[in-house]
């Protein structure tokens, strides 16, 4: 008898337990997001955990010094702006005494130092790694031996850790299901309207309200810039990639028609039921590699100017939040207006990179959902057109040094396609045609010759 009293005991308190918490979370984190309002926790938050990790980096220096240890400080990606040379002014500096339309032997050393600068500084595969950190976030990423250093900051790491596991991944997690579930239900439901304002409204304000339960399930902070430039229909929004969180952190503040390949298991339910409610380009496998099709789509989409922008990601990959690399020309030859953004993260308080190549998106979502905050700036550029005369990879590459300037980042001109392939052909047979040049000369000394 005792023990079924008990048993009753314990599942009366978890049952409390579960709608105290679940109320709690309506309360304070569901409904504000519903109607877009914020109570400033978050940015409180976000003030208190920057003001603890100052004390806890001079605690460890002064730690450090104490110990008279060696403390290791990881080099910043940040780059050092310098004034690019052609290959035939550096080959000229090199010979010292002018580039003479001829071979020299000295030009061999030219193309063996900039082989180990490559190799010793390869400004490709470091945009493929989590940028580095000046100071401790009490995250093990930035140098796990920093917590070892002292009392107080190993007992302060092991307080992070069951702050963070203990009470904000479950609180995140379930935040998660609860906009995912109501995304998926409610799309559904929207898509039984007839096509109509009414169905658009209802959808816009769907997708809007889940988004927003999906943001504060990263316990994201985001400061939106310039909301006067936001894309509007018939256009084409870009922005810089770096995690599949960009589309959550950008479709929070403005609903948008996503472009995809179509999947299989959870993520195909979340597909079919959101083209239900809003008209979404999902291609299949075998439609993805032909581009005539995809920019027929594409184009036929912003013919129309009821349906929403579309949001591409030209990069084609993840980069670390530190540049932005070359992008693909098919959303810039369509001919219609583009729409830049520029996403910047604070990596202090966590890694938004998805690094696809090592970590499998639960491990990367568990990366991210116990990590302090996601926070980040977005910025709207004015929109851009392509210009007379002016061919996709130029309006491409235009709107790239746009992104990279607004966003600080740094401009590259690599494709991001290295990250799991080998360097083009044609950017090989670039650097043979320029040095060629130094070798015959200029076209007015070939014509006299």
């Amino acid at each position: 008898m005792i023990p079924l009293i008990l048993f009753f005991l314990i599942c009366m308190l978890l049952g409390i337990s579960f709608t105290v918490w679940f109320t709690l979370l309506l309360v304070f984190i569901i409904v504000p997001a519903i109607f877009g309002v914020s109570f400033g926790i978050r940015r409180l938050y976000m003030k208190s955990l920057i003001k603890l990790f100052e004390w806890a980096t001079l605690r460890m220096e002064r730690g450090a010094k104490e110990k008279n240890q060696h403390l290791y400080k990881p080099y910043s990606n940040g780059i050092i702006a310098k004034e690019p040379l052609s290959l035939e002014q550096e080959i000229q500096d090199m010979r010292r005494g002018g580039a003479e339309p001829e071979f020299d032997m000295s030009d061999i050393f030219y193309f063996c130092r900039r082989g180990v600068e490559s190799i010793v500084d390869d400004e490709v595969t470091k945009r493929f790694t989590a940028e580095e950190l000046e100071s401790w976030n009490l995250l093990t990423r930035s140098n796990y031996n920093f917590h070892h250093i002292s009392t107080q900051l190993t007992a302060l790491w092991g307080v992070g850790v069951l702050i963070r596991y203990g009470f904000l991944l479950p609180l995140r997690v379930t935040l998660a299901f609860t906009g995912v579930g109501l995304l998926v239900v409610l799309t559904s439901i929207v898509g039984l309207f007839p096509n109509g304002r009414m169905k658009s409204y209802l959808s816009d304000k769907v997708h809007l309200m889940c988004y927003r339960i999906c943001v504060r399930a990263l316990t994201a902070i985001i400061t939106y810039h310039d909301r006067e430039n936001k894309p509007k229909n018939g256009g084409i929004c870009v922005a810089n990639h770096t995690s599949p969180i960009d589309v959550i952190i950008l479709a929070s503040d403005g609903c948008y028609a996503m472009v995809g390949q179509v999947h299989g298991g959870l993520i195909g339910v979340i597909q079919r039921a959101m083209v239900k409610a809003c008209p979404h380009i999902w291609f299949e496998r075998s439609e993805v590699k032909d581009r005539h099709l995809v920019a027929k789509r594409l184009s036929d989409h912003v013919a129309d100017k009821s349906k929403l922008p579309i949001l591409i990601f030209p990069e084609g990959t993840c980069i670390n939040n530190t540049s932005v690399m070359m992008f693909k020309k098919g959303s810039f030859e369509i001919g219609c207006t583009v729409y830049p953004v520029a996403i910047k993260y604070d990596p202090r308080f966590g890694d938004a990179f998805w690094n696809s190549s090592k970590f499998g998106m639960v491990n990367y979502l568990l990366h991210m959902m116990s990590s302090w905050a996601i926070v980040c700036s977005v910025w709207y550029l004015p929109p851009m057109s392509r210009m007379e005369g002016e061919d996709a990879v130029q309006f491409a590459n235009r709107v790239k040094a746009a992104i990279a300037r607004k966003g600080g980042l740094a401009d590259l001109l690599w494709d991001g396609g290295l990250k799991r392939g080998k360097v083009k052909e044609v950017f090989k047979e670039e650097q043979q045609k320029l040095y060629s040049k130094v070798l015959v000369g200029s076209s007015e000394d070939c014509s006299r010759s």
